[in-house]
């Protein structure tokens, strides 16, 4: 740089400095702009407080229209149009009730936000002898929402539209019968440029019904909406909830109300049964699940979810005397956008039966708690407990019978191990007096040991091993606790009377009580009553078979007769089909005891064990190549 091109921005710079001096406003000049300025400010403010007088007052004006007219909005199509975009017109309407029905459901259909309030199970009742709903059709609540011309359009606002087979259809009832399905659909209409209803822009919710399935088709059938929708949207998302009903006469909570859901391809999990829970799945699902004891309602979809938002609420202070739970799910469908875009999606309401669900393959079974943690618990209710029922109660009989030649047939396939369990239990008893002649040996405690030692050598030299009737009891013990899973959760014990039983499903009360009693309830329960004693008295004769076992340990000797008591106040308000099963094991137990000391001779036995004591006790494998291991070292094993 020159010396000439710094001399010039030195004179630029001083002509802009001596320039801004020359312009800027005298204290006069500025004290009149701030009061200018002040008083502009001032005027605003009055016109800001005047607009929301009038705006208020407009408020007050719409709210007053409101009550006036239920269900409607100001005639005013500009105000519509701001609010609503292009369904402007479908934000008014008339309410209506449509009825779509088959040989197993009767669906009401709404015609402000298109979609089903109520669904009542024709073939069931509640525990009253009421018509079962499956849902309280007051607080159900079905809304997909969506961005449309910058507003978020939620379909529960507008009305839609009645067709029939594609045509208008007026009439308010509809039934699928015989071999034909019936499609129904409900359609929201955008409007046109002018603001007059297109016919050609619409979204439709499409129901179909055959005429016998539990499963309702649903699709969501986008036309037109191309210059609707926002040209972005890449998802639907979809709000469902619902307050479910008490449909029986006690609360079960090892198979209480709760969300079911499964992944895409992967395994159902479910939310807390005893108490509120939210839950986010951030990975693709498959159906999300409102489930009861016996009922559910399922929304699946025809790919996948995105993800799905979960909620279970108890709700205080209910209206509602049959008010069971709130439950809620949003999720998201994934949308691409065309000119005609159908999204295939499907309901299933109905009831908890495994064949039913199982004939989906959409793992909806998998709601059935029939011990599903532990494979052989599953096996045992799925190819022995179920085909049993559904064989037998196919011919009519009264499951009371059922239940009875089921426990039978598992008796039977049980003997052999039943009767192994027997004659462990005799050799001790057998042995008894030489076991207690071990115990004078060894009276102090320091010996306990030593005493151990000799019982246990005698044990061997006798052939008898203590352990072989503990081991056929624990291979009972899947099948007692696949029962205990399976008969509060089958539904064909639901409403199924038997001798003083009214619902095997639910307790038999034969004495309702004044009061109620911490952990036992308010009534008596005379199955449970009856299994109690018979276990009490099982119990007792057990520790008798088992002789000298059931003296080892005296503390669990006392907690033997202290767990049949725990399960009378357990079982007094559990399914009476269980106890009643229960019972029937401890019976028929009883009798194999008997039969079984009629064939087992005990002074047989003692003699046979007199002589295995004359054999040389058989080296194990592991002691005889232990011993030959010492032997190759010089070094002599001990007698």
């Amino acid at each position: 740089m020159n010396r000439d091109t710094i001399i010039g921005f030195i004179l630029i710079a001083s002509i802009l400095v001596g320039y801004s001096i020359w312009m800027a406003p005298s204290k006069e000049e500025v004290a009149a702009n701030q009061k200018r300025q002040e008083s502009i400010s001032l005027m605003r403010e009055q016109a800001r407080v005047l607009d929301s007088i009038r705006i208020s007052a407009e408020n007050i004006k719409a709210a007053e229209a409101i009550a006036i007219v239920p269900d409607s909005i100001s005639n005013d199509y500009t105000l519509l149009r701001d609010k609503f975009g292009a369904f402007a017109s479908s934000s008014n309407g008339e309410e209506q009730n449509f009825q779509i029905e088959n040989n197993v459901l009767k669906i009401n259909v709404l015609a402000k936000g298109g979609f089903l309030n109520s669904v009542e199970l024709i073939d069931y009742k509640t525990f009253d002898s009421l018509p079962l709903i499956i849902f309280d059709p007051k607080t159900a609540s079905f809304d997909m929402s969506f961005f449309a011309q910058n507003r978020n359009i939620n379909s529960k606002d507008f009305y839609f539209k009645p067709f029939l087979n594609g045509k208008p259809y007026s009439n308010e009832s509809l039934s699928a019968t015989g071999n034909d399905s019936l499609v129904f659909s409900m359609r929201l209409f955008a409007d046109d440029a002018s603001g007059v209803i297109d016919p050609q822009k619409y979204i439709e919710f499409e129901y179909r019904l055959k005429p016998n399935d539990y499963m309702v088709g649903f699709d969501i059938n986008l036309v037109g909406m191309e210059s609707v929708m926002a040209s972005n949207t890449s998802f639907l998302a979809i709000n469902w909830k619902a307050d479910l009903l008490k449909q029986e006469k006690s609360v079960d909570n090892f198979n209480g109300s709760t969300i079911y859901y499964k992944h895409v391809n992967d395994d159902v999990e479910y939310l807390s049964e005893t108490k509120d829970e939210e839950l986010s799945v951030k990975t693709r699902v498959k159906w999300v699940s409102f489930k009861q004891r016996f009922f559910t309602s399922t929304f699946i979809a025809g790919s996948q979810f995105d993800n799905a938002d979960m909620s279970i609420t108890t709700k205080a202070n209910q209206s509602n005397p049959r008010y069971l739970k709130s439950m809620e799910t949003t999720v998201e469908l994934p949308f691409n956008f065309e000119s005609v875009k159908s999204i295939p999606l499907s309901f299933y309401f109905g009831p908890n039966k495994f064949t039913e669900l199982k004939s989906y393959h959409l793992d909806l079974e998998r709601q059935i708690p029939l011990g599903w943690s532990f494979f052989l618990l599953a096996w045992i209710n799925i190819y022995i407990v179920i085909p049993v029922f559904t064989f037998l109660g196919s011919y009519g009989w009264n499951y009371g019978i059922v239940i009875l030649v089921l426990t039978v047939l598992l008796k039977i396939i049980l003997f052999p191990i039943a009767y192994k369990t027997y004659t462990s239990s005799a050799k001790m008893r057998v042995l008894k007096p030489e076991v207690d002649e071990i115990s004078a040996k060894f009276p102090k405690s320091e010996d306990a040991m030593k005493k151990q030692q000799a019982v246990m050598a005698l044990y061997k030299k006798a052939g008898a091993n203590p352990m072989s009737g503990c081991v056929p009891m624990l291979l009972q013990m899947p099948i007692l606790i696949a029962m205990f899973r399976f008969f509060p959760s089958s539904i064909e014990l639901r409403q199924q009377p038997f001798l003083w039983a009214t619902d095997l499903s639910s307790y038999d009360s034969i004495w309702n009580l004044p009061f109620d009693i911490p952990f036992y309830g308010d009534h008596v329960s005379l199955f449970t009553l009856l299994m109690t004693i018979s276990t009490i008295i099982y119990t007792y004769l057990n520790n008798e078979m088992m002789g000298s076992q059931s003296t080892q340990l005296p503390g669990m000797k006392t907690m033997m007769y202290i767990m049949p008591v725990m399960f009378l106040g357990l079982f007094n308000n559990y399914a009476s089909g269980l106890s009643y099963y229960y019972f029937l094991a401890n019976v028929i137990t009883f009798g194999q005891m008997y039969i079984f000391r009629l064939v087992i001779n005990e002074d047989k036995v003692h003699a046979k064990i007199q002589e295995n004591k004359k054999k040389p006790v058989k080296k194990s494998g592991f002691q005889a190549r232990l011993e030959e291991a010492a032997k190759k070292r010089g070094y002599q094993m001990p007698k």
